[in-house]
């Protein structure tokens, strides 16, 4: 698509709303597809010499950085503020090959009620993984105020096989499932430990925006460690059940109920039948869908976010451990310790030094 032909496009479809949100589309047949696209959108400031492009529109605000780190790897990072609720919708051009991978890794920042407790509010960082095969057209939810930052790994078909030898896979794996399908996109949660902190790093490699051999072979360096992680612990991944692609429509509904579960991760979970009735689905479709999504049920998911929100607070929080049990809806301390301990392998007293 051409860059008349996109911003015409992109002029015709910009302000489609429908169900609470904006849909903002982008181009996504490679990673090189990617940044033009952004490139030829209205409202953006492309930075040749930063490799950078900065935006500020009625729906958000951000700067986005890529580089091509070798031929057929890239990244793209970009950190974003949402004004509106948005839904960024990856679409394909017909004209244009799609035959690159895409390896997200996000994180959002936003505030989390809390019970029994004079603090009203407490920040709690989200993380999230998500692998997409080339041709998927797929939506992601943001809310208004939403603070992210995205950073996206594109790779050739031929690169992943000569780096990460996909071929070699068994056929019960459930990556191998996952690349044996026509499309599809899977999701994980903190399957990388110390993401965050590599991401930051790498983010400081773009942004210092050195071209010189070391600092090239430095960012090369770290980007390949985090997404070989990443890798290494998808193909040891006991998710049950088999990967099945969803459609975007789907993807919506499951959005809200992803939205449903962290609004109340201090309260009792809401129970599947709930949050069937909230967002349009039948409780089995909801269950199946979003387990194929997360690759945990909806009661595992909240339970898991309870917990990584208490440890966020261990150690970001002078408060007595036995208040944050408290305070993201514990009845029983004990109850508490021996949750977080056969999460995190080590009781909550031993985080916090």
């Amino acid at each position: 698509m051409n860059a008349g032909k996109w911003i015409k496009f992109i002029k015709d479809n910009i302000n489609f709303y429908r169900d609470g949100f904006f849909e903002l589309p982008y181009l996504s047949n490679s990673p090189q597809v990617i940044v033009q696209s952004i490139i030829n959108s209205p409202s953006v400031k492309h930075v040749v010499e930063e490799q950078a492009v900065y935006r500020n529109n009625p729906f958000s605000k951000g700067v986005m950085r890529y580089r091509e780190i070798e031929e057929g790897f890239w990244i793209i990072a970009t950190s974003i503020t949402f004004k509106k609720n948005v839904m960024l919708k990856a679409i394909y051009d017909e004209d244009f090959p799609s035959d690159y991978y895409t390896l997200t890794f996000s994180v959002f920042e936003s505030e989390v009620k809390l019970q029994n407790t004079f603090a009203d509010k407490t920040p709690f960082s989200s993380k999230y993984w998500g692998f997409k095969r080339p041709g998927t057209e797929v939506g992601a939810y943001f809310y208004k105020g939403s603070v992210c930052e995205f950073y996206l790994y594109g790779f050739s078909k031929e690169w992943a096989e000569r780096n990460f030898s996909f071929g070699t896979l068994p056929e019960e794996n459930q990556i191998k499932k996952f690349l044996n399908s026509d499309k599809g996109f899977i999701t994980y949660q903190d399957i990388v430990p110390n993401a965050a902190e590599l991401s930051k790093e790498i983010l400081i490699s773009l942004e210092k925006n050195n071209h010189d051999l070391l600092s090239k072979a430095i960012l090369k360096t770290q980007t390949f460690q985090l997404i070989s992680t990443f890798f290494k612990n998808a193909y040891i991944d006991q998710r049950i059940g088999n990967y099945t692609p969803t459609e975007t429509p789907e993807y919506r509904k499951i959005a809200k109920a992803e939205k449903l579960l962290l609004d109340t991760i201090t309260k009792p979970f809401l129970g599947v039948e709930y949050i069937a009735q909230k967002v349009g689905m039948s409780p089995t479709k909801l269950k199946l869908t979003f387990k194929s999504v997360h690759g945990v049920s909806m009661g595992q998911y909240h339970k898991e976010k309870k917990l990584l929100l208490s440890m966020q607070m261990i150690q970001n929080t002078d408060m007595q451990i036995k208040n944050i049990a408290l305070a993201i809806g514990y009845k029983s301390s004990s109850k508490f310790t021996a949750n977080f301990k056969n999460r995190f392998g080590k009781m909550p007293s031993e985080i916090r030094f």
